[in-house]
């Protein structure tokens, strides 16, 4: 199995993926490995999946009403 060595990682980002990983029950290791598994397989995501998930999206949204995004960007400009 390959390994990876990342360097000059900020502290603060270490510090959040240990707290992450001892709130999850996991090492560290344990914890990126598993943040990089899961990333790289939604890269795999082939056309069709990516289909069907948006029309799965789409299809939980159907029938609503939404107010026109225009109106509220110039809303917020004129407080």
């Amino acid at each position: 199995m390959a390994q990876i060595l990342v360097r000059d990682l900020d502290d603060k980002v270490v510090r959040r993926l240990k707290e992450r990983a001892r709130k999850d029950g996991r090492s560290l290791q344990a914890e990126v490995k598993r943040i990089l598994e899961k990333e790289a397989n939604l890269m795999q995501l082939d056309i069709e999946s990516a289909r069907k998930h948006i029309s799965d999206i789409r299809r939980r949204f159907e029938g609503r009403d939404f107010p026109d995004s225009v109106e509220l960007i110039r809303e917020g400009r004129d407080r």
